[in-house]
C-alpha cells in the first residue's frame, strides 16, 4: 500500500511510481513476499509456483491500494463495498487446505484486494481499528499497524521518529 499510494515519505517527496509492475516486485523481494497460487492460476502439475504479475494487475493493485489507505486514518466507509466488490468470502482451498478469503476461483487482484480487506475488517471488527494509523511526522504519509503494547506508536519509523523529535527541539531553542 505504502509503495503505491503516497505521495510524501519520510519528509520528502514521493513520485507515482511510472512502472507500477516494477515497483510492486521491488516491494515483494524487499519484504520477502510471494504471491500464492491461486486455483485459476495454477494447473495440477505446472509445478505450483507464484503467479506473474502483470502491468494490468499492477494497476489494478494500486487502485485497491488507493481506496484501502483511508481506513488507516479512521474512515473505514467504503470497506464493505471493497469486500463485497472483490468477493471476499471465507474458505477452505488448496491442498494442503489453507484458509482464505476469496473466492475459489479469483483472479489475483480479487483475491488480494478480498484478504487484505477482510483481515483490515478483522482488526477493525476485533476493536483494534485505533491500530491502524498513519505518520504524524510533517511530511509523511505512510501508513503501518501499531504493534506496542500501549497503541502509542506515532511514527512510520526511527527517521520520521528523529525528525520530529529534532524539529520539536529547534523549535524550543528558538522559543
Amino acid at each position: 500500500m505504502n509503495e503505491l499510494a503516497v505521495t510524501h515519505a519520510r519528509g520528502r517527496p514521493v513520485p507515482p511510481p511510472t512502472d507500477r509492475l516494477a515497483a510492486l516486485e521491488s516491494a515483494f523481494a524487499t519484504h520477502g513476499w510471494t504471491p500464492g497460487p491461486t486455483p485459476t492460476t495454477t494447473a495440477p502439475g505446472s509445478g505450483g509456483g507464484p503467479p506473474a504479475l502483470t502491468g494490468a494487475e499492477a494497476d489494478r493493485l494500486a487502485e485497491v491500494a488507493a481506496e484501502l489507505r483511508p481506513i488507516f486514518t479512521g474512515a473505514p466507509g467504503t470497506l464493505n463495498q471493497l469486500l463485497v466488490r472483490h468477493g471476499a468470502v471465507p474458505n477452505l482451498h488448496g491442498d494442503p487446505p489453507i484458509l482464505a478469503f476469496h473466492a475459489p476461483g479469483a483472479d489475483l487482484v480479487d483475491a488480494w484486494a478480498a484478504d487484505a480487506g477482510t483481515a483490515l475488517a478483522m482488526v477493525i471488527g476485533v476493536g483494534q481499528g485505533l491500530r491502524l494509523r498513519t505518520c504524524e511526522a510533517g511530511g509523511c504519509e505512510l501508513v503501518f499497524f501499531d504493534v506496542t503494547r500501549n497503541a502509542s506508536r506515532r511514527f512510520c519509523g526511527l527517521s520520521c521518529q528523529n525528525r520530529a523529535k529534532a524539529s520539536a527541539y529547534r523549535a524550543r531553542r528558538r522559543a
